[in-house]
């Protein structure tokens, strides 16, 4: 799985080629048995990081790539089992998920997504948790068989003042869909994962707010529409796939949500699916725009000392 070409430097072809047949594999297996919970968005946009880009980050130590996500998505959804106000539980999650991670010194920001997949479909089924441990495990297995991790240090420095700074950004968001009765819509895990990874950049401005919103807002209605003209998911999947590789590459936009926003429509209640691009936009700017302003106000706190 050579993933770029020495000479140019640019991602091949292949790598692309593997991950997507791993996601329409995936999407395929879901139809067959008629299993949405199958569909993990969060897969897909780990296999396209992962196995095409090679985010150091989320390889750099092989095991975390199964055990994070299977372990939060245990917390997901043994949070989800009890009687309280969803948007308690989405925080509830979010907080253990975040102790979990300080624990095992992690920043495996994919974790996150599929900790809150089971309070986005408000799954309380057991196989969600299988499912999740058999891919992951597979996407590890692809890391250490090709050696991608190779030459990646297998420690890094961890901020964890992010995490708490994180859950408060967090809180806001679903603070005002609370308010303003839109509770069940504050939940869309890829958005999650973007906005704790921003966090983690040392250098984030104006621009790449603006071209993370944009991107995920167009890679979320392209979903919708390929979602309601295509019955094949299989069919639609690779569409999407195809599409979103297309805004990547005319954005310069190496976000692996991107591949993830639009399997969302597979798993979503039909009445969500519909609002998805417009419920992307509103958290995107709102979240977005608290990372920005932290940042900045990070910078100018490190500039004045």
């Amino acid at each position: 799985m050579n993933a770029t070409d020495p000479a140019t430097n640019k991602i091949g072809t292949m790598p692309y080629v593997i991950a997507i047949l791993f996601i329409l594999f995936m999407v395929g297996l879901s139809e067959i048995l008629q299993q949405s919970e199958i569909i993990l968005p969060e897969v897909a946009a780990m296999a396209i990081a992962m196995w095409v880009y090679r985010e150091p980050g989320w390889i750099r130590r092989p095991y975390v790539i199964f055990i994070a996500p299977t372990v939060t998505a245990t917390i997901g959804l043994v949070i989800n089992q009890f009687q309280i106000l969803y948007p308690i539980k989405v925080v509830l999650t979010l907080m253990i998920m975040m102790l979990f991670l300080r624990l095992i010194r992690s920043n495996l920001a994919p974790a996150i997504a599929t900790g809150l997949l089971p309070l986005a479909i408000h799954t309380e089924d057991w196989s969600f948790v299988w499912i999740v441990f058999g891919f992951t495990l597979t996407l590890m297995a692809g890391v250490v068989v090709f050696q991608l991790h190779k030459h990646i240090a297998t420690k890094s420095m961890i901020q964890y003042k992010y995490m708490v700074i994180f859950l408060g950004i967090s809180l806001c968001w679903l603070s005002v869909c609370w308010l303003l009765g839109y509770e069940q819509m504050a939940v869309i895990p890829p958005i999650y994962v973007v906005v704790y990874e921003s966090l983690q950049k040392p250098m984030y401005t104006a621009k790449i707010a603006f071209k993370q919103a944009f991107s995920l807002t167009l890679s979320a209605t392209v979903g919708v529409l390929i979602f309601m003209q295509v019955d094949s998911q299989v069919l639609a999947a690779f569409i999407d796939m195809i599409v979103v590789i297309v805004i990547s590459r005319l954005f310069q936009a190496r976000i692996p949500a991107l591949y993830a926003i639009p399997l969302l429509t597979f798993i979503f209640p039909e009445e969500k699916v519909w609002s998805l691009p417009l419920v992307t936009l509103f958290a995107s700017l709102f979240m977005f725009s608290f990372v920005l302003i932290y940042k900045y106000g990070e910078k100018r706190t490190l500039n004045n000392k």
